[in-house]
């Protein structure tokens, strides 16, 4: 019997530098909702755990948010924005959403693949976000149909620092095992208003970056040690491999909110 309670997502080093660990990040300054509210969710594609440079995002495939099983496309609900890195600005994406009744409301992000040249590879980092209005559940362990995706199975915005969180990766519906993926935090403020990153971090980044594996059902396991925005990316997890003639990486990224005790 394959013992796949025994978590093989443990924490690991990987050979690759931390800055050159690209995320695509879906922010909202909470994940959890008491009252109606117009959520204000940034879309930018940068390094958040050394907080380095930020890069273009053109025109996204898709963004979608599923609520009690019924999915809305809202891309065309998106507004064009610069984002203000440390270092540079780069073409972000700005979404406004009202929120209104209680329950889960999954975000799904499929940008554009963003061409990176000191690789020469494509990326493309198909990005989940969770928010919750009410404290009632509604759906949040459950798959949303995408290309690949993370799967939670601890409420991605209720975890809490000290814990663990484990999650599932799929391709094409199907567990994905052996697969690498990457794990940071959001390392420094944010101003919304002004779309930007502060200059700095907030704590001391790891010299290369964490990682977990997927086990033989695509889990994998991570504790968090501190409160804050966690993301989690597994590469190359998605069935497509190739786009305008060179190699695609197509990511799983999925972002959670962990909160002290």
């Amino acid at each position: 019997m394959n013992k796949l309670s025994l978590a093989v997502g443990m924490a690991a080093l990987s050979l690759s530098a931390v800055s050159q660990a690209h995320f695509q990040l879906m922010y909202t300054p909470t994940s959890q909702l008491e009252k109606p509210a117009t959520v204000d969710m940034k879309m930018v594609f940068g390094h958040p755990m050394d907080n380095g440079h930020v890069m273009d995002m053109e025109k996204p495939e898709s963004l979608t948010v599923t609520f009690k099983g019924e999915q809305t496309d809202l891309l065309d609900k998106l507004k064009s924005i610069e984002w203000a890195g440390p270092e540079n600005k780069a073409k972000a994406f700005d979404l406004e959403y009202k929120i209104r009744r209680n329950g889960d409301y999954i975000f799904a992000l499929t940008p554009a693949p963003y061409y990176e040249g000191g690789e020469d590879i494509y990326i493309q980092q198909i990005t989940k976000r969770y928010i919750n209005k009410g404290g009632l559940p509604t759906g949040w362990e459950e798959p949303i149909g995408l290309k690949t995706e993370i799967v939670p199975k601890n409420k991605p915005y209720q975890v809490l620092a000290g814990s663990t969180f484990t999650g599932q990766l799929l391709s094409e519906g199907k567990p994905a095992s052996g697969v690498e993926c990457e794990i940071e935090f959001l390392n420094t403020e944010i101003d919304s208003k002004a779309n930007s990153f502060s200059h700095g971090t907030l704590r001391e980044a790891p010299a290369s970056a964490i990682v977990a594996i997927t086990d033989d059902n695509g889990m994998f396991t991570f504790g968090i040690p501190k409160a804050g925005k966690w993301g989690f990316a597994c590469l190359g997890s998605g069935p497509d491999t190739e786009f305008k003639g060179k190699e695609l990486s197509q990511d799983a990224v999925l972002w959670i909110e962990a909160q002290d005790l």
